[in-house]
């Protein structure tokens, strides 16, 4: 007689959102401070379980709207990766969805649901170990930073930190927070403003921090999300992140 197969297993299902952007040209991570065990205290990323009847990205931004307060995600989201479940949480097998979303600087407007706290923290401090989070969000959120330093090489996306309209200089100091390194001002508008499909120019032009005007630009339209979906555009050639 033939052996029955194993039984599926059963675990719950939950959203962490790594919210990034770039504050006083640092590049930074939204974190909530726990209300409840476990890890009571401790820094963490927004998240939580799954209800029934959502879909992972509903969860995800119902979860970013209750512990943080922001109900209109400005920016691009997507789903970053898996984790788990063995291992990662002392309840229990848990199985978490993490989403990656890559934002102008926003107010966080409240916290609340299961988050005592919710601010900015720069990125550096995390990783320079200054900063201990719950979980295997540490994990996370060095995946999180990848994948950001990745797209900004290949997509548009590195405008998403930006308003709609920016200029070259606010576009690189994005750049330089998220890669982490200095770039050559001339090197970098040549192969911005090069670049097909990345940026156009509006016509207009604003003030600069010395008094001197600057051209604004914006995405592409090939470059532009469209109807709540993501643009696809690809960067050809890529805007390469200096290596050591």
């Amino acid at each position: 007689m033939p052996e029955s197969p194993p039984s599926p297993a059963r675990f719950p299902v939950t959203v962490d959102v790594v919210a990034l952007t770039v504050r006083d040209g640092e590049l930074s991570v939204l974190l909530i401070t726990r209300l409840i065990e476990p890890f009571k205290g401790k820094l963490a990323l927004p998240g939580g379980f799954v209800l029934e009847g959502e879909d992972l990205l509903e969860a995800a931004m119902r979860e970013l709207a209750e512990e943080t307060g922001v109900e209109h995600l400005p920016g691009h989201l997507e789903q970053l990766g898996s984790y788990g479940p063995k291992g990662r949480d002392p309840r229990g097998d848990v199985l978490t969805v993490a989403h990656l979303l890559l934002a102008p600087d926003f107010p966080v407007l409240a916290a609340g649901s299961d988050a005592e706290q919710a601010a900015w923290y720069p990125v550096r401090k995390a990783q320079d170990g200054g900063l201990s989070l719950a979980f295997d969000h540490m994990r996370i959120l060095d995946d999180a930073v990848e994948r950001a330093r990745s797209k900004l090489e290949y997509s548009p996306l590195g405008a998403a930190f930006c308003g709609d309209e920016f200029t070259i200089a606010q576009l690189r100091a994005v750049y330089e927070a998220v890669w982490g390194t200095r770039l050559d001002p001339r090197n970098f508008h040549r192969k911005a403003t090069g670049t097909p499909g990345f940026l156009e120019d509006t016509g207009r032009m604003t003030t600069g921090d010395a008094g001197r005007p600057a051209a604004l630009y914006r995405l592409a339209r090939e470059a532009r999300p469209t109807a709540g979906q993501p643009a696809r555009a690809i960067l050809n050639p890529p805007l390469m992140r200096p290596r050591d």
